[in-house]
């Protein structure tokens, strides 16, 4: 996993686990090995695991009803996915798609049950994580909604440089390579009009292009455009 400009803990969004109720989970995970191009999970399945990301990398996307997809979530080695509520039936709303191969260590909602009903201090732990994810939640659809494609965009490449950012200097380097057709789909637009609002961005050298990865040079600039609440980490991620 790679270094990021901001600090997002080695252990992702699991970071607000104290390392006793961590311990407890990984106890109750049984590992396994999903190859690329697999799923987790697809929308419309019952939601009864979380899943822990040992090793690898997963989006969640959805479908709109003409068949584009969305990339709602982005996620890697540290992190746990999937619909936090173990003591309901609910069914999951998005798809778990496997971009790598990857080590997961799943989680079954009864075993996740047990350990709320057994450590309250592991329960306090859970409300954090559900908390994370919440807000996490709550503010991508606030970028998606409230200043439109190009607030969107500047907040995903801000998201982005969190996540997956490496300094070089005053600027920061993108260090996953992210095509247009990505960034469509994670805030919903055309690729042509990523590629006007990406033109427009490199004109105003708020970003330019090295060996095909992204590199933001202005970073306040994209803040500006998106109206930035300048989030925490563990928030402000794709």
């Amino acid at each position: 996993m790679s270094e990021n400009l901001n600090v997002i803990e080695a252990r992702g969004n699991t970071s607000c686990f104290s390392e006793s109720n961590f311990n407890r989970l990984l106890v109750s995970m049984k590992d396994r090995i999903v190859p690329e191009g697999s799923h987790l999970f697809w929308e419309g399945d019952l939601s009864d695991k979380l899943f822990y990301i040992k090793r690898g990398r997963i989006k969640l996307t959805k479908s709109t009803d003409e068949g584009k997809e969305l990339i709602l979530y982005m996620y890697q080695a540290g992190d746990m996915v999937g619909q936090a509520d173990p003591f309901f039936s609910a069914k999951h709303s998005f798809n778990a798609e496997v971009l790598e191969e990857s080590e997961i260590g799943v989680i079954e909602h009864k075993d996740l049950e047990t350990l709320i009903c057994q450590h309250c201090e592991f329960a306090i732990d859970f409300m954090k994580w559900m908390g994370i994810h919440h807000r996490l939640t709550q503010t991508k659809f606030r970028d998606l909604m409230l200043y439109g494609k190009p607030g969107a965009l500047c907040s995903t490449l801000i998201r982005l440089g969190n996540t997956y950012g490496e300094p070089q200097g005053d600027n920061i380097l993108i260090n996953k390579k992210i095509t247009h057709t990505d960034l469509s789909n994670m805030i919903g637009a055309t690729r042509e009009s990523v590629n006007r609002m990406l033109s427009d961005l490199r004109k105003k050298d708020a970003v330019e292009y090295d060996s095909g990865m992204i590199v933001i040079k202005n970073i306040s600039m994209l803040q500006e455009i998106c109206h930035c609440e300048f989030c925490p980490s563990e928030i402000c991620r794709v």
